[in-house]
């Protein structure tokens, strides 16, 4: 959730005032909560998976950082053990293929020593490789394993990949787009949420000349969004954010619009559990070439002020 600097302390003298249990969904767990950030870093994982099947620009060394460096990778095509084994099945995708992921449904479990199970269902299409350039489409189930890092995203250390279904599709959608913002809206929400509350990560995802245009006021330099990321944040122990009605447009070479609901879960210092609804509308800017598009300008629109849960 993105607030000024007074406005959760302010909403949080008058909690008994603007409880109003019609707002919102049912809340979420605590404990999902508060291993909030670790989903958004797992989530943020999976669709960079993704992103060297459809935009080769992306590079095999952006691939390569997301799996440990004993990383087992099983499919239809047998087993691959390590960087090299991979790096070598990915030279023998024809080049002339074009692919798409369609991330239907994930579930993930995280042990008590950081240890993430990821399964997620995939529609995969593609088009290129049927001899009458029909669009081949799959439906894919992956089974995952990652485990944590030097840094706030953890490593596929297993990934499996099974097929459930094989035909033809009527048409080619990709799915780039979708799966390149999705890793950067996940990565910001992970770098905001860990409680390490640790601003340098997000140089990478910020423009040059970036905006955040939050109820405070615009924040324009790296220096105001660190103030804003140590101040806001310690208003509460810990928060999360649920992506809804996502939405993402290309908006010319390498541009991205993205529109998106967020679904805020908060626990306050008193224990107290805290729910809002914020609607964001993020100005992207994609260089396929980077582990992540950078956000040029994020406005926000509050939906549903703080309240108790019930």
């Amino acid at each position: 959730m993105f607030f000024a600097r007074g406005a959760l302390a302010a909403a949080l003298a008058t909690l008994p005032l603007i409880a109003n249990p019609a707002f919102g969904d049912e809340p979420m767990s605590i404990e999902k909560i508060t291993v909030g950030y670790k989903t958004h870093a797992a989530m943020t994982q999976l669709h960079r998976w993704y992103l060297l099947y459809e935009e080769p620009r992306y590079g095999i060394e952006n691939q390569l950082d997301i799996l440990t460096e004993d990383v087992r990778i099983t499919s239809g095509l047998g087993e691959a053990k390590g960087h090299a084994q991979y790096a070598e099945r990915l030279q023998q995708i024809p080049t002339e293929w074009q692919n798409a992921h369609d991330v239907k449904s994930t579930d993930l479990q995280i042990a008590e020593d950081g240890t993430i199970s990821l399964t997620a269902n995939v529609t995969y299409l593609n088009k290129g490789a049927l001899p009458d350039n029909s669009v081949r489409t799959a439906d894919l189930t992956y089974t995952t394993r990652l485990v944590p890092s030097e840094s706030a995203l953890p490593k596929f250390s297993e990934i499996e990949i099974g097929q459930n279904s094989d035909g033809v599709a009527e048409k080619f959608i990709p799915e780039y787009g979708t799966n390149r913002m999705l890793s950067l809206v996940h990565y910001w929400l992970a770098l905001i949420e860990d409680p390490a509350r640790n601003p340098e990560p997000v140089r990478e995802i910020l423009a040059e000349d970036f905006s955040l245009n939050f109820s405070s006021g615009a924040i324009t330099d790296f220096d105001g969004f660190k103030a804003w990321l140590a101040g806001p944040a310690s208003a509460v122990k810990a928060s999360t954010h649920e992506i809804g009605a996502f939405a993402q447009e290309s908006t010319g070479e390498n541009t991205y619009e993205v529109t998106m609901t967020f679904d805020w879960n908060g626990i306050a210092q008193d224990d107290t559990h805290l729910l809002a609804k914020t609607r964001h509308v993020w100005l992207v800017e994609d260089d396929p070439t980077e582990r992540f598009a950078r956000i040029k300008t994020v406005d926000v629109e509050m939906l549903e002020p703080f309240r108790p849960a019930e």
